[in-house]
């Protein structure tokens, strides 16, 4: 599966309902750090309705602290569901731990460490997962940590692998399809695993991308449904990603895309029918669609939004692109956006597309506040998405 972020649970009247009747929800890392709350980080639970608008919200404490920051291309909140289970795990870089969440009853079910000498305190810690296993990435002890899903949202640390690019970068984004895994360095590196047996075994392909030459650095990775082509988004001053074919079971060298001025493109997404790249153009407070082909892994320019409303006066970056829907081209849009004075917000928009132009035009309800004091918003999920 593409790595994205997800929750599964749902508000009704008189509280959640079985997970029979999950519905759509978006949730939230709060990040924040030990200076900002004494009351540790929060997961923000925001109800969505049918017509893509925010909702209702809820903060669940985590019982221990972000770092308030790191890496674009990191997923710090992940969700799946397991069995009887909706489970959401949240990632403390600050206390190196993975903090489990039953999404039914917005209870948290454990905190759940690797090895004694995991960190993430340098750029935060990114999680990925398929059905069996969750993986961590340590970015100071540059290490991943895997973890078995078990039921009641609890995780079992099974083994950490140590993980640096060529040019001593740590892990940034992450991506798994089947029995491949996918890492972006953002030192010009990427690096494929093998994770069929659980713990990532390297496919002997670590290489710089066709883009570094340029200074284009691959931060954020995506990967086709049809486990083909994994996407990468790059670190650059134009909006830039590069596409390598992983049909082998291992990367090829990439062929990048240039596709328009906007500043940074270090995260990245593919819509559920694979016909649109989402990108999110981190440091100029917009977000491109790209024209994706994914039979023959080309991708063709697409729109660039506005700069949203309130860039470098409410907030100072934009997060990971997620999904109101897990079917056509994903519905309404969702953006963090980091918060440049203790208030960070979601921006939506939605696009228009012919399959040849498109437009992409910001929410008349954008954005909405995050109500907790001191979010640091990097990464939110969504639900509903594509199995596991």
């Amino acid at each position: 599966m593409k790595w994205i972020a997800l929750l599964a649970v749902v508000f009704c009247a008189a509280g959640l309902k079985a997970q029979s009747g999950l519905g759509s929800f978006l949730v939230t890392n709060d990040d924040i750090g030990p200076y900002v709350d004494p009351f540790f980080s929060t997961a923000t639970f925001i109800a969505v309705s049918s017509d893509g608008t925010l909702g209702a919200q809820t903060s669940v404490s985590t019982g221990g602290y972000g770092i308030g920051g790191g890496y674009f291309g990191a997923a710090r909140v992940l969700a799946m569901p397991n069995g009887a289970d909706a489970c959401v795990y949240v990632s403390n870089a600050q206390i190196a731990a993975i903090v489990g969440i039953d999404a039914l009853t917005q209870t948290v079910t454990g905190t759940f460490y690797g090895s004694p000498t995991d960190s993430g305190t340098s750029n935060g810690i990114g999680m990925a997962a398929n059905a069996r296993y969750l993986y961590a990435t340590y970015t100071a002890s540059t290490t991943i940590a895997t973890f078995q899903v078990q039921p009641g949202c609890a995780l079992g640390f099974v083994g950490d692998v140590f993980a640096a690019g060529l040019n001593g970068g740590t892990v940034d984004g992450m991506a798994i399809n089947g029995n491949i895994m996918v890492i972006a360095y953002g030192d010009g590196s990427i690096q494929s695993f093998n994770v069929s047996a659980g713990v990532p075994v390297p496919n002997g392909d670590e290489q710089y991308s066709t883009g570094s030459t340029n200074d284009h650095l691959p931060n954020g990775v995506t990967i086709s449904s049809n486990g083909q082509y994994a996407i990468f988004g790059d670190a650059s001053t134009t909006t830039t990603v590069e596409v390598s074919n992983i049909s082998s079971g291992q990367l090829t060298p990439t062929i990048a895309y240039a596709l328009g001025p906007t500043w940074n493109s270090g995260s990245v997404l593919l819509s559920p029918d694979d016909t649109i790249l989402y990108v999110g153009n981190d440091s100029a407070g917009q977000v491109t669609a790209a024209f994706f082909n994914s039979a023959t892994g080309v991708v063709s320019k697409g729109c660039t939004s506005n700069t949203l409303n309130g860039f470098y006066t409410n907030f100072s970056y934009v997060g990971q692109v997620q999904l109101q829907l897990s079917t056509g081209q994903g519905g309404m849009i969702y953006v963090p956006e980091f918060g440049s004075s203790g208030t960070s917000y979601i921006g939506m928009l939605q696009l228009a597309s012919t399959g040849a132009t498109c437009t992409l035009t910001e929410s008349p309800n954008s954005p909405v506040a995050d109500t907790k004091q001191g979010a640091a918003l990097l990464s939110i999920a969504v639900y509903p998405v594509p199995p596991l």
